[in-house]
Parts: structure tokens; C-alpha cells; sequence
């Protein structure tokens, strides 16, 4: 099966292994080779991210052509409206266009991890959380949806992705779990398998055209080793591909 880490991205962590300025990454957590993040949760931005070493799971996960929907947590600045969740849920109008439809709601009192600086607190302007899945992947696309809607972003926690989510893991921490058949909708098992080396193949010898033997024909031949040699293994059927379910 495919490797696939779960990590909780802390505030202000980059998420790529290195910087030239000197800035938290995801090599100060994570020490595995030959894992990529699929997809990108920005500096000032916490929460889930995903890290894997196959392409096309990393590709499945972080194209935004197959939807896979995000759930983000975000805190809010003002006591955001019933009008204001409901056009969320219509989609609204950013400078890059028109967003899709999304799941908004209310959230009372949810329970985090304190942020590393904290928000500012201030007494005279109230804040509240809301609860925001989208399917698109625009640049710092939920900032600027709660700004259209009349309530600014302060705190912005990613809290799911597709069936995984950011349950049980302190900021820093991260788990790697098995990818199965399923757990993408329209993603089958035979993508998700890693590829082992393939045996050699079967040195086949040089038959010219017209069904000559190789006996006749002037070059030599190179013959395969004392012991027999074996086939590729053969993948397994691909299974049927379900619809989008996103």
C-alpha cells in the first residue's frame, strides 16, 4: 500500500523541506525520504496536511479537479450571520471568479489546541467560528470568502481532508496510515499499489523477418542465464471506477 502521512502543521511552518531563510519547514518534524506534500496549507495557516511517496495518490489528493472536499475551521472576527453562512453556501464572488457551492456552518465553542502566538485579544469586537468545507483549491481561497462576506479571517485550522482527519494529533505531530481501496471514491486499488521491481525479462531470441531460423542469420545471440527466466508479474484487474462521491 501507499505511505501516507498525516501531520498537524503547526502556525508560521512552511510546508516544504527547505528554506533559505531559515524558517520553520517540515524537515524540522518529519524525517521519512522520499515524501511530498500533497497539496499546501499556507505559513499562517494550521492544521492537516497530507505527505506521500506516490505520485498519483499525491496528484489524487491535491488536483482540484477531482473535488476532494476540505474542512477548514475558521475564527472570525465580528458574530457572523445566518445571511453571511447562507451565501457561503452559494458561493461568492472573489476576483477570481465565482466560487463553488460550500457546507457552512455555526460552530459554538469547538475544541482546539491553543495557537503559538495566540490571537490578539480584543474586548471590544467579538469573534466566532464557523465550519467551512470547499472542493476548490484557489489561493488562500477561505481568507477571502469569510473577507466577502463581511467577517475577516483571524484563525484559520484545516481539520479534514477527504476521509482524513487532524483527530488525536497534537500541532507537530504526525501518523502514517495504509490507503485502501475506498477510501477515494473513483481512486482503485491497482493505482494505489506500489510498484515492486520487476525480475528480468525473457531474452528472446533474434528471429529475422520471413521465419528464418536465428541459426541463419549472421549476428550472435545472447543467451539468458543458467537459470529459467520468469515473466513480469502481471497487475491486477483494475476495479470499477464509482463515481465522483465529493
Amino acid at each position: 500500500m501507499s505511505r501516507l502521512i498525516l501531520f498537524n502543521k503547526p502556525f508560521q511552518v512552511l510546508c516544504q523541506f527547505l528554506d533559505k531563510d531559515g524558517r520553520p519547514t517540515l524537515a524540522d518534524f518529519i524525517r521519512r525520504p522520499s515524501v511530498y506534500p500533497a497539496g499546501r496549507l499556507d505559513h499562517d495557516s494550521e492544521g492537516l496536511l497530507l505527505l506521500t511517496d506516490d505520485g498519483q495518490l499525491q496528484s489524487r489528493i491535491a488536483d482540484p479537479r477531482w473535488k476532494l472536499p476540505k474542512t477548514y475551521w475558521a475564527q472570525v472576527e465580528g458574530d457572523i450571520s445566518e445571511e453571511a453562512l447562507e451565501k457561503l453556501r452559494r458561493g461568492v464572488e472573489l476576483n477570481d471568479g465565482h466560487t463553488l457551492p460550500a457546507e457552512a456552518e455555526k460552530l459554538i465553542d469547538p475544541v482546539l489546541w491553543e495557537r503559538n502566538p495566540p490571537i490578539r485579544y480584543r474586548a471590544s469586537i467579538p469573534v466566532s467560528w464557523i465550519a467551512l468545507t470547499i472542493r476548490e483549491g484557489r489561493n488562500r481561497q477561505v481568507r477571502r470568502m469569510t473577507a466577502a462576506v463581511g467577517f475577516p479571517t483571524l484563525r484559520l485550522v484545516r481539520v479534514a481532508i477527504g476521509p482524513w482527519r487532524v483527530d488525536g494529533l497534537a500541532p507537530g505531530e504526525w501518523k502514517e496510515v495504509e490507503v485502501k481501496s475506498g477510501d477515494i471514491p473513483g481512486f482503485s486499488e491497482v493505482a494505489l499499489l506500489k510498484k515492486t521491481p520487476d525480475k528480468a525479462p525473457e531474452k528472446k531470441r533474434f528471429r529475422p523477418p520471413g521465419g528464418r531460423s536465428a541459426a541463419s542469420d549472421p549476428r550472435p545471440l545472447r543467451r539468458s542465464p543458467s537459470t529459467p527466466p520468469t515473466s513480469p508479474p502481471r497487475s491486477p484487474t483494475p476495479s470499477s471506477r464509482k463515481g465522483r462521491g465529493s
